[in-house]
């Protein structure tokens, strides 16, 4: 990997482009060049796709194969080798965070006895795929960007058309229609991850699309381009995430039947202390919590609302911040929220974050030493 790379500096290279040239499969490819990255031995870059090209280091790293230390591999690099091989103490855990593609930290969880992010790994190199469900904002989407770098997403809803999937005719700046193909596509080529956002609220009419590149046969026909036919290439993979109490979010039969393995998520409420969040909201939203499994209330805070919260106090204050969480709460539960506000924090009173009466002008602050236009003009 590195000498192709050194040998065409001032190339920009895909994983598609690398691994024709070497004969290797997709998902090798992506671990070696995701190694040299890591390493400091090759540059990573590209807005749609990643592209790798050489560095100052990378000649020098193709004159000499070096065997990583343990803990360095990527997880997708720990997962592709069968876990029988390994013995139990050998194996790197991925415990610390992981910066996600837009430089987010994501801090992994436990999921059968493992990482989740090395979890969902395993599970990618059995190509066994996997549906997470749970409330919104809960870590779904951050822990599929987390595990898996070469991801592409679909942000499903009502108005997803099988053309957004798949790809579509668009018109150029010349004027001539051409086909642009889209992230499945894209995936089942380049043998890339691809997130199904929000699954249940696309039409399942348009999710059939994407089933025969999931089963046995790994293939699709695009019929609107001339019914080529695309084969998914190793590493391509496909997972789903699903919230139940979204309005019209619907899990067919069909559509769950793809799924070999499904993972509830909800919110780490250990997590929201560690990160310092006021402990006093994060027992309001514990409490919450808990009124909602047990059927008494719709709504509580997860993790995002709670990182909003964070922010929202540090920029506006405590009351300011109180007040927001009451009012992002759906109308009929902001009564239990306010209530369990009013008792964790001790607060008299908190409601929904609302504008006040208009400002007058003479309580605007004046600068020091200005004795106003009006006093000017009776001074005369």
């Amino acid at each position: 990997m590195a000498r192709l790379l050194a040998d065409l500096p001032a190339d920009a290279l895909t994983i598609g482009d690398m691994a024709r040239q070497l004969g290797h499969s997709h998902g090798a490819v992506r671990n070696a060049a995701l190694t040299l990255v890591r390493r400091g031995e090759a540059d990573q870059g590209g807005s749609r796709q990643p592209e790798f090209r050489a560095n100052a280091k990378t000649a020098a790293a193709a004159q000499t194969a070096v065997i990583s230390p343990p803990g360095t591999h990527s997880p997708r690099a720990q997962a592709a080798t069968p876990r029988t091989t390994i013995p139990a103490a050998a194996t790197s855990r991925q415990t610390g965070p992981i910066r996600r593609a837009g430089g987010q930290l994501y801090h992994p969880r436990e999921l059968a006895d493992l990482p989740d992010v090395e979890a969902l790994n395993r599970l990618r190199d059995a190509d066994v795929p996997v549906l997470l469900y749970g409330p919104p904002g809960t870590g779904k989407t951050s822990l599929v960007e987390a595990a898996f770098p070469d991801l592409l997403t679909v942000a499903g809803d009502g108005d997803t058309t099988v053309g957004d999937l798949i790809g579509e005719y668009t018109q150029d700046d010349a004027g001539a229609y051409v086909f642009q193909y889209g992230p499945l596509v894209t995936a089942m080529t380049e043998g890339r991850a691809l997130l199904i956002d929000d699954a249940t609220l696309i039409s399942p009419k348009v999710l059939a699309a994407l089933y025969p590149a999931m089963d046995g046969r790994r293939q699709i026909q695009v019929k609107a381009h001339k019914g080529e036919t695309i084969k998914a290439e190793p590493g391509f993979y496909v997972v789903a995430g699903h919230n139940p109490g979204v309005h019209g979010a619907v899990l067919t039969e069909a559509l769950a039947s793809r799924f070999s393995v499904q993972i509830q998520i909800g919110t780490d409420y250990d997590l929201a202390l560690a990160l310092r969040i006021d402990a006093r909201v994060v027992r309001v939203a514990r409490h919450l919590a808990h009124q909602v499994e047990l059927g008494e209330l719709g709504w509580a805070p997860q993790l995002r609302e709670l990182l909003s919260y964070q922010k929202t106090e540090a920029v506006l204050g405590t009351k300011a911040a109180l007040a927001n969480l009451v009012g992002i709460a759906p109308v009929e539960d902001r009564d239990a929220v306010a209530a369990a506000v009013i008792k964790a924090v001790g607060v008299k009173a908190v409601a929904p974050l609302t504008l006040g009466k208009q400002l007058s002008a003479s309580a605007v602050r004046q600068p020091p030493g200005s004795t106003g236009a009006a006093h000017r003009g009776r001074s005369r």
